[in-house]
């Protein structure tokens, strides 16, 4: 019986394509790198940038592009270019009334992540917010969720749900024993949280508690 339900946060609590986007371009100009296609720039969203970023800008710039993103995301204010998807309150809303844990596990900083969630006035859903750290320590979804569910007292894989909107998110639950539900609101496609293995896929937030009932 699942009782306790990680999510990610880009692409599946809130739609921050904009802020990310608009401070990597600048990020890219600001090193003199030619942006790149629309569906390279949707591929960038979710993953972390240690992973994404070096087939693009070369593995000698990417710290650099990191810091300068970082300068546009959170200095100037980027980071709160974001908002909720439709049914995402109310869908913590009644998971919360129900019972289950709530926590979000994500590629961002942590820091950040934090900072956002509060921004959407979400943060008293949740016993904790889990994400990277600054200097890339935690850089896989596998790493986070490995250490959300320290956080949570190491409770059994079959208890814990994932809700995900890209492949990285099904592989990073699948490492702990988790089930992964695919946010398809998001950046990925059906395909690809297919092929990574979720258990169902979702087309609107509500549907997430009906992953949540009992079989049969």
């Amino acid at each position: 019986m699942i009782d306790t339900v990680l999510f990610d946060l880009d692409g599946t609590l809130s739609d921050s394509a904009p802020g990310i986007l608009g401070a990597l371009r600048a990020s890219f100009a600001e090193a003199g790198l030619d942006w790149v296609d629309p569906d390279t720039a949707r591929s960038l969203l979710g993953p972390p940038f240690w992973h994404s970023l070096p087939p693009l800008v070369g593995e000698d710039r990417v710290d650099q592009v990191v810091s300068a993103y970082r300068r546009h995301y959170v200095e100037d204010g980027a980071m709160f270019d974001t908002a909720c998807y439709d049914g995402v309150a109310d869908t913590l809303q009644a998971l919360a009334d129900r019972g289950f844990r709530l926590a979000v596990a994500t590629s961002k900083p942590e820091p950040h992540a934090s900072r956002i969630v509060a921004h959407l006035g979400l943060a008293g859903f949740f016993q904790t917010i889990c994400g990277d750290t600054l200097d890339g320590l935690r850089d896989s979804k596998a790493l986070v969720v490995g250490e959300a569910l320290t956080r949570l007292g190491a409770p059994d894989p079959a208890t814990v749900l994932m809700v995900g909107d890209r492949s990285h998110d099904v592989l990073g639950a699948a490492a702990h024993g988790l089930g992964c539900a695919g946010a398809l609101w998001g950046y990925g496609s059906a395909a690809e949280l297919t092929a990574a293995g979720a258990l169902r896929l979702c087309a609107k937030p509500a549907e997430v508690l009906d992953a949540l009932e009992p079989a049969g």
